[in-house]
């Protein structure tokens, strides 16, 4: 490296560190300030560009073992020493841009072309930038991995309730993915940090959820639908009802009289649950023809049609069926 006045220079305060730093904390702590104030991402930003400048000065000598150890000694003696690391050079020769030549403009005579293989940073962080050589096109932004996608298919009841799966990767690895209560089937759920690695982190596994039919309940958005059969005598003359819930228990549901068959009926509230809303369930009424009579329903039957003899349901059938 090229000479310079360095007994005023606190390299580890630049970093944020000690002076018994790691090699690892020394990496670590130039990663995280380098991307934070890398001029591409604080394009005329002059203080930024400093910042970097001495992050990056400050990690050229500490990541080096002999570099370090001539520092910490011209630093130990208090100053007055000119610090010099490039083996040939004079001490006063070089000056602020044979360290950063060739990591700002594309040449120089210090590591910033040498030691860094002339991209200006250190191999293990070319990657952060993509290698580039200059400022403002030379460099890439960190880029997040891509998203990864699977699909898994859970109960109806896992759906309305909520479950977690395990997806099984082909190394054997277990992904724990959490689904989420009123799940519709068809939707996705993200599992953050499961996708394929990047720059600056790993994408997400975009999970998508088939939800197995139910035999009874029918889901409508958030709304449940299912059918009800009611005997004649509760749809001609009223009746409270029983009727099941997504819960496990019952609601009771007054059914009007004369109600006819195939008319739906609404409990408020009784649907689908999730953290914004609550669906309805929605009853519709099947009125159930008996497929045996005893003599005495048969009697009753016959008594009912002779009593009703004057109404004919289908009388306006001709005149809505004329063309």
């Amino acid at each position: 490296m090229a000479s310079q006045d360095w007994a005023d220079k606190d390299f580890y305060k630049i970093l944020g560190l000690s002076k018994d730093a790691s090699d690892a904390d020394i990496k670590k702590a130039y990663r995280k300030l380098a991307r934070k104030y890398h001029p591409d991402t604080n394009q005329g930003d002059a203080t930024a560009e400093k910042t970097f400048k001495d992050v990056s000065e400050a990690y050229s000598v500490l990541s080096d073992a002999e570099d370090r150890q001539q520092y910490d000694a011209i630093r130990a003696m208090g100053g007055g020493a000119r610090f010099s690391a490039g083996g040939t050079g004079a001490p006063g020769s070089g000056g602020f841009e044979d360290v950063f030549g060739g990591l700002f403009n594309g040449g120089g005579r210090g590591r910033g072309s040498q030691g860094f293989g002339g991209s200006g940073l250190p191999p293990e962080f070319a990657d952060l930038f993509g290698g580039g050589g200059g400022f403002g096109g030379g460099f890439q932004q960190p880029t997040k991995g891509a998203d990864r996608t699977a699909s898994t298919s859970i109960s109806f009841a896992g759906s309305i309730r909520g479950t977690t799966i395990g997806l099984r990767e082909p190394n054997g690895d277990v992904i724990d993915v959490r689904i989420p209560a009123g799940i519709k089937d068809g939707q996705k759920v993200r599992v953050k940090g499961k996708g394929q690695p990047g720059t600056a982190g790993p994408g997400d596994l975009m999970v998508t959820v088939a939800v197995k039919p139910h035999e009874f309940f029918v889901r409508d958005g958030n709304n449940i639908r299912i059918h009800v059969p009611v005997t004649f005598p509760e749809a001609a003359l009223g009746a409270d009802i029983s009727v099941p819930t997504l819960t496990g228990e019952t609601v009771r549901l007054r059914v009007p009289a004369g109600t006819p068959s195939g008319r739906t009926l609404r409990v408020k509230g009784a649907g689908v649950k999730t953290a914004k809303e609550a669906g309805d369930l929605l009853v519709t009424i099947d009125v159930a023809v008996p497929q045996k009579l005893s003599k005495e329903a048969e009697e009753a039957v016959r008594a009912f049609a002779q009593a009703t003899a004057d109404g004919d349901p289908r009388s306006t059938l001709a005149a809505m069926a004329r063309l």
